[in-house]
Protein backbone atom coordinates (compact mmCIF):
# COMPACT_ATOMS: atom_id res chain seq x y z
CA UNK A 1 0.00 0.00 0.00
CA UNK A 2 1.12 3.59 -0.57
CA UNK A 3 -0.19 6.96 0.52
CA UNK A 4 0.68 10.64 0.74
CA UNK A 5 1.66 12.09 4.13
CA UNK A 6 0.54 8.72 5.58
CA UNK A 7 -3.01 9.34 4.26
CA UNK A 8 -5.10 8.33 1.23
CA UNK A 9 -3.65 4.83 1.16
CA UNK A 10 -4.05 2.92 -2.09
CA UNK A 11 -3.16 -0.53 -3.33
CA UNK A 12 0.31 -0.65 -4.88
CA UNK A 13 0.50 -4.31 -5.88
CA UNK A 14 1.26 -7.82 -4.65
CA UNK A 15 4.13 -7.86 -2.11
CA UNK A 16 5.52 -11.21 -3.27
CA UNK A 17 5.56 -10.20 -6.93
CA UNK A 18 7.02 -6.77 -6.23
CA UNK A 19 9.64 -8.12 -3.86
CA UNK A 20 10.78 -10.64 -6.44
CA UNK A 21 10.86 -7.97 -9.14
CA UNK A 22 12.94 -5.55 -7.07
CA UNK A 23 15.43 -8.26 -6.13
CA UNK A 24 15.90 -9.13 -9.81
CA UNK A 25 16.27 -5.44 -10.70
CA UNK A 26 19.15 -5.01 -8.25
CA UNK A 27 17.64 -3.47 -5.12
CA UNK A 28 20.12 -3.71 -2.25
CA UNK A 29 17.50 -4.43 0.41
CA UNK A 30 13.75 -4.89 0.78
CA UNK A 31 11.81 -3.32 3.64
CA UNK A 32 8.34 -4.73 4.25
CA UNK A 33 6.22 -2.92 6.84
CA UNK A 34 2.92 -4.54 7.80
CA UNK A 35 0.88 -1.43 8.56
CA UNK A 36 -2.21 -3.21 9.90
CA UNK A 37 -0.56 -5.92 11.99
CA UNK A 38 -2.55 -7.24 14.95
CA UNK A 39 -2.28 -10.25 17.24
CA UNK A 40 -4.82 -12.14 15.13
CA UNK A 41 -2.86 -11.57 11.92
CA UNK A 42 0.63 -12.48 13.11
CA UNK A 43 0.51 -16.02 11.72
CA UNK A 44 -0.62 -14.65 8.37
CA UNK A 45 2.21 -12.11 8.55
CA UNK A 46 4.87 -14.80 9.15
CA UNK A 47 3.45 -16.86 6.30
CA UNK A 48 3.65 -13.89 3.94
CA UNK A 49 7.23 -13.15 5.05
CA UNK A 50 8.14 -16.76 4.28
CA UNK A 51 6.56 -16.50 0.85
CA UNK A 52 8.44 -13.29 0.06
CA UNK A 53 11.76 -14.67 1.36
CA UNK A 54 11.49 -17.65 -0.98
CA UNK A 55 11.46 -15.31 -3.97
CA UNK A 56 14.32 -12.96 -3.09
CA UNK A 57 18.07 -13.18 -2.49
CA UNK A 58 18.72 -9.79 -0.85
CA UNK A 59 18.57 -8.63 2.79
CA UNK A 60 15.01 -8.41 4.00
CA UNK A 61 13.69 -6.22 6.83
CA UNK A 62 10.17 -6.68 8.18
CA UNK A 63 8.15 -4.73 10.72
CA UNK A 64 4.67 -4.38 12.10
CA UNK A 65 3.06 -5.66 15.28
CA UNK A 66 6.36 -6.50 16.98
CA UNK A 67 6.05 -5.90 20.70
CA UNK A 68 8.34 -8.46 22.30
CA UNK A 69 11.13 -11.01 21.86
CA UNK A 70 8.61 -13.76 21.11
CA UNK A 71 7.36 -11.87 18.05
CA UNK A 72 10.76 -11.72 16.38
CA UNK A 73 11.92 -15.35 16.20
CA UNK A 74 9.04 -16.49 13.91
CA UNK A 75 9.85 -13.70 11.45
CA UNK A 76 13.57 -14.53 11.38
CA UNK A 77 12.73 -18.21 11.00
CA UNK A 78 10.45 -17.29 8.10
CA UNK A 79 13.37 -15.67 6.29
CA UNK A 80 13.66 -12.07 7.51
CA UNK A 81 17.18 -10.75 8.11
CA UNK A 82 16.19 -7.79 10.28
CA UNK A 83 13.14 -6.51 12.11
CA UNK A 84 11.89 -2.95 12.27
CA UNK A 85 10.24 -1.62 15.43
CA UNK A 86 8.42 1.66 15.86
CA UNK A 87 5.30 2.22 17.99
CA UNK A 88 6.10 -0.54 20.47
CA UNK A 89 9.57 0.89 21.07
CA UNK A 90 8.16 4.36 21.77
CA UNK A 91 5.70 2.82 24.20
CA UNK A 92 8.41 0.67 25.82
CA UNK A 93 11.97 1.84 25.02
CA UNK A 94 13.37 -1.13 26.95
CA UNK A 95 12.18 -3.25 24.03
CA UNK A 96 15.17 -2.04 22.00
CA UNK A 97 17.55 -3.29 24.70
CA UNK A 98 15.75 -6.63 24.93
CA UNK A 99 15.70 -7.30 21.20
CA UNK A 100 19.29 -6.17 20.72
CA UNK A 101 20.44 -8.47 23.50
CA UNK A 102 18.45 -11.40 22.17
CA UNK A 103 19.21 -11.10 18.46
CA UNK A 104 22.10 -8.62 18.09
CA UNK A 105 22.08 -4.96 17.12
CA UNK A 106 22.63 -5.81 13.45
CA UNK A 107 19.14 -7.29 13.44
CA UNK A 108 17.26 -4.32 14.96
CA UNK A 109 16.09 -1.33 12.91
CA UNK A 110 14.45 1.52 14.80
CA UNK A 111 11.93 3.14 12.47
CA UNK A 112 11.00 6.72 13.35
CA UNK A 113 8.09 8.55 11.75
CA UNK A 114 8.23 12.27 12.47
CA UNK A 115 6.49 15.48 11.45
CA UNK A 116 7.64 19.06 11.98
CA UNK A 117 5.32 20.75 14.48
CA UNK A 118 6.02 24.25 15.83
CA UNK A 119 9.55 24.09 14.43
CA UNK A 120 10.28 20.80 16.19
CA UNK A 121 10.39 17.30 14.67
CA UNK A 122 7.84 15.31 16.68
CA UNK A 123 7.76 11.50 16.70
CA UNK A 124 4.47 9.85 15.71
CA UNK A 125 3.27 6.27 16.18
CA UNK A 126 0.58 3.91 14.88
CA UNK A 127 1.25 4.61 11.24
CA UNK A 128 1.66 8.32 11.87
CA UNK A 129 -1.72 8.70 13.55
CA UNK A 130 -0.60 9.56 17.08
CA UNK A 131 1.75 12.39 18.05
CA UNK A 132 3.99 11.67 21.05
CA UNK A 133 6.06 13.73 23.44
CA UNK A 134 9.28 12.34 21.93
CA UNK A 135 11.46 14.42 19.63
CA UNK A 136 13.22 12.99 16.60
CA UNK A 137 16.84 13.70 17.49
CA UNK A 138 16.77 12.72 21.16
CA UNK A 139 14.78 9.57 20.38
CA UNK A 140 17.16 8.52 17.59
CA UNK A 141 20.15 9.01 19.88
CA UNK A 142 18.45 7.05 22.67
CA UNK A 143 17.63 4.27 20.21
CA UNK A 144 21.27 4.01 19.22
CA UNK A 145 22.38 3.93 22.86
CA UNK A 146 19.86 1.19 23.64
CA UNK A 147 21.18 -1.04 20.87
CA UNK A 148 19.42 -0.29 17.61
CA UNK A 149 21.65 -1.16 14.68
CA UNK A 150 20.07 1.23 12.15
CA UNK A 151 17.72 4.20 12.14
CA UNK A 152 15.01 4.40 9.46
CA UNK A 153 13.77 8.01 9.45
CA UNK A 154 10.59 8.80 7.55
CA UNK A 155 9.51 12.41 7.22
CA UNK A 156 5.72 12.40 7.33
CA UNK A 157 5.75 15.87 5.77
CA UNK A 158 7.58 14.52 2.72
CA UNK A 159 6.04 11.03 2.47
CA UNK A 160 4.49 10.41 -0.95
CA UNK A 161 4.91 14.03 -2.08
CA UNK A 162 7.78 13.25 -4.50
CA UNK A 163 9.29 16.63 -3.61
CA UNK A 164 12.53 15.24 -2.20
CA UNK A 165 13.81 13.88 1.11
CA UNK A 166 13.95 15.94 4.31
CA UNK A 167 17.56 17.05 4.04
CA UNK A 168 17.96 19.24 7.14
CA UNK A 169 16.95 16.58 9.70
CA UNK A 170 18.98 13.98 7.83
CA UNK A 171 22.07 16.16 8.18
CA UNK A 172 21.52 16.55 11.89
CA UNK A 173 20.86 12.84 12.39
CA UNK A 174 24.08 12.06 10.53
CA UNK A 175 25.99 14.29 12.95
CA UNK A 176 24.35 12.66 15.98
CA UNK A 177 24.55 9.00 15.02
CA UNK A 178 27.26 6.43 14.55
CA UNK A 179 24.95 3.74 13.15
CA UNK A 180 23.61 3.61 9.56
CA UNK A 181 20.87 6.10 8.69
CA UNK A 182 18.16 5.31 6.14
CA UNK A 183 16.29 8.21 4.52
CA UNK A 184 12.63 7.69 3.72
CA UNK A 185 9.81 9.86 2.44
CA UNK A 186 9.74 12.16 -0.58
CA UNK A 187 11.67 10.47 -3.41
CA UNK A 188 10.32 11.74 -6.73
CA UNK A 189 13.25 11.75 -9.14
CA UNK A 190 16.81 10.46 -9.38
CA UNK A 191 18.30 13.74 -8.24
CA UNK A 192 16.55 13.41 -4.91
CA UNK A 193 18.67 10.36 -4.13
CA UNK A 194 21.84 12.35 -4.76
CA UNK A 195 20.58 15.00 -2.35
CA UNK A 196 19.88 12.35 0.30
CA UNK A 197 23.38 10.89 -0.01
CA UNK A 198 25.49 13.99 -0.64
CA UNK A 199 23.61 16.68 1.31
CA UNK A 200 21.72 14.58 3.84
CA UNK A 201 24.64 12.19 4.38
CA UNK A 202 22.25 9.22 4.52
CA UNK A 203 23.76 5.75 4.25
CA UNK A 204 20.77 4.42 2.32
CA UNK A 205 17.59 5.74 0.76
CA UNK A 206 14.23 4.02 0.79
CA UNK A 207 11.52 4.66 -1.78
CA UNK A 208 8.14 3.13 -2.49
CA UNK A 209 5.70 4.73 -4.92
CA UNK A 210 8.24 5.63 -7.61
CA UNK A 211 9.18 1.94 -7.79
CA UNK A 212 5.70 0.49 -7.19
CA UNK A 213 4.18 2.48 -10.03
CA UNK A 214 7.11 2.14 -12.42
CA UNK A 215 8.14 5.79 -12.47
CA UNK A 216 11.81 4.96 -11.89
CA UNK A 217 13.50 1.63 -12.61
CA UNK A 218 16.08 0.48 -10.08
CA UNK A 219 18.78 -0.43 -12.67
CA UNK A 220 18.46 3.02 -14.26
CA UNK A 221 18.68 4.72 -10.88
CA UNK A 222 21.81 2.80 -9.89
CA UNK A 223 23.46 3.56 -13.22
CA UNK A 224 22.63 7.25 -12.78
CA UNK A 225 24.12 7.34 -9.28
CA UNK A 226 27.28 5.56 -10.46
CA UNK A 227 27.65 8.12 -13.24
CA UNK A 228 27.57 10.80 -10.52
CA UNK A 229 30.49 8.96 -8.82
CA UNK A 230 28.50 7.77 -5.82
CA UNK A 231 29.69 4.45 -4.31
CA UNK A 232 26.76 2.22 -5.30
CA UNK A 233 26.80 -1.55 -5.04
Amino acid sequence: MKGINFLNIRDAGDPVELGSLYAKQGADELVFLYISATDEKRKTFASLVKDIARHINIPFTVGGGISGVADVAPLLEAGADKVSINSAAVRNPQLIDELSKAFGSQCIVLAIDARKIDNSWTVHTHGGKNATDKKLFTWAKEGQERGAGEILFTSMDHDGTKNGFAIDPLQKLHELLEIPLIASGGAGNMGHFIDAFVLGKADAALAASIFHFGEIKIPELKSFLKEKHLPIR
